[in-house]
């Protein structure tokens, strides 16, 4: 792992254009600057999947499961360029990770249908209207999950926050964390409460060695 790591294209061998774990997992150690950030991001978005493909088996659906996989496993991927030559995390442009992450995709050949869920996951979406409000520092347009894929992964990614140490959150957490954002993001949260139900969080955080707050 390097600090500043070469950029080979991602061997993508799948016919749908799904990168494999292995490939994922390249990727990841290809950019993480220090074991600590590969540990810290690609662990977390591992528990991501876990709470997703929970969701998805205990419920009816026809979502692409492997879509999913793919989603959750990389969504996260930019945050490794924010880390500085120090090996500090440039916590004030954190919102920027999902644009970083697209454009790494773009730069992998990975196709754009995988690339969204970078840019899409943040909070319970991005509008224009958001970014122009709160003064982000990021290209004004939505970034908004329109697909139920896009919903899932960003609904999954609430329930896991990548603290100092990682914890997982109830719904009633993140409803608590949200609010301060206006009530239109509470009332998306619990949509999607509605559509996916909550996940079983006590047997990954044993499993993690996490605690549930």
């Amino acid at each position: 792992m390097s600090v500043h790591p070469p950029r080979p294209a991602l061997p993508v061998e799948r016919l749908d254009g799904i990168p494999t774990d292995g490939e994922i997992r390249t990727l990841h150690e290809t950019y993480a600057p220090s074991q600590d950030a590969f540990d810290l991001v690609h662990t977390h978005c591992q528990i991501v999947w876990r709470i997703a493909e929970q969701l998805l088996h205990e419920r009816d659906h026809d979502l692409d499961t492997d879509l999913v996989r793919a989603g959750c496993l990389l969504h996260d991927i930019g945050v490794y360029l924010l880390y500085g030559p120090s090996g500090v995390l440039d916590h004030g442009n954190y919102v920027q990770h999902g644009v970083l992450g697209h454009q790494l995709l773009i730069e992998q050949g990975v196709p754009e249908r995988i690339r969204r869920f970078c840019s899409h996951h943040t909070g319970m979406g991005l509008s224009r209207e958001d970014v122009l409000r709160q003064g982000l520092p990021i290209p004004v347009d939505d970034y908004l999950a329109e697909t139920d894929e896009e919903r899932l992964v960003m609904y999954a990614d609430k329930f896991h926050s990548k603290t100092n140490p990682p914890v997982f959150l109830t719904a009633t957490t993140y409803r608590g964390r949200v609010r301060r954002f206006g009530e239109d993001k509470v009332t998306r949260f619990d949509a999607l409460v509605e559509k996916f139900g909550e996940p079983r969080l006590d047997p990954l955080a044993a499993e993690y060695g996490q605690r549930v707050s």
